[in-house]
């Protein structure tokens, strides 16, 4: 399926010199968005999703439900969006295209995952693949730490980084190609 003939763009959004990527077009055809989770869900090699919002979760669910390979979704949420235990909340800082910003996720969202031997592996999605910025971040973010199940302890590995969109001329798989492989379903 043509998911890229239904992007729009908008120029100067959110601040000039950014052209956005607008991907909500693809959420008013039933039958192309469909499609897309299903083939988004082919490229995730990890069980466990880590999406930012906003439109990172827009297609993450839809993978936690009908793609059989996905079974978790780890929010990546702006700062007083996740309620937390203590101990348990992590901020990432990362640098987007249009300035810095801070990410939270929690470590139990994490460990409601499923673990491969002594690591919970985790494809990061994203809508949009610009600089690679917001990706970087939370990866590292993810692998700095560990999460405890059971009494055992057990490492973060980001396995593969998917997008619906790469703007090729920003490089941001530049960035993340050392982290881990990067694919993405369409390239502008």
């Amino acid at each position: 399926m043509d998911y890229a003939s239904k992007l729009k763009f908008y120029k100067d959004f959110p601040i000039e010199g950014v052209n956005f990527v607008d991907i909500i077009p693809l959420m008013q055809d039933k039958e192309a968005f469909s499609s897309l989770i299903a083939d988004l869900g082919k490229l995730c090699e990890s069980p466990n999703i880590a999406a930012p919002e906003a439109r990172g979760f827009l297609f993450a669910a839809p993978m936690l439900v009908s793609c059989p390979n996905v079974a978790n979704v780890i929010p990546m949420r702006k700062k007083g969006k996740l309620p937390y235990a203590e101990g348990d909340l992590v901020g990432v800082d990362i640098v987007k295209e249009y300035g810095k910003d801070t990410i939270y996720f929690r470590l139990s969202d994490v460990a409601a995952g499923v673990a491969d031997g002594d690591t919970f592996y985790v494809t990061f999605f994203d809508d949009v693949l610009a600089t690679g910025g917001t990706a970087q971040g939370i990866a590292e973010g993810l692998e700095k730490h560990k999460v405890v199940v059971d009494g055992k302890s057990y490492n973060i590995k980001v396995k593969d980084f998917v997008f619906l969109v790469e703007i090729d001329f920003l490089k941001g798989a530049d960035k993340l190609n050392g982290i881990a492989p990067v694919k993405s379903l369409m390239h502008i």
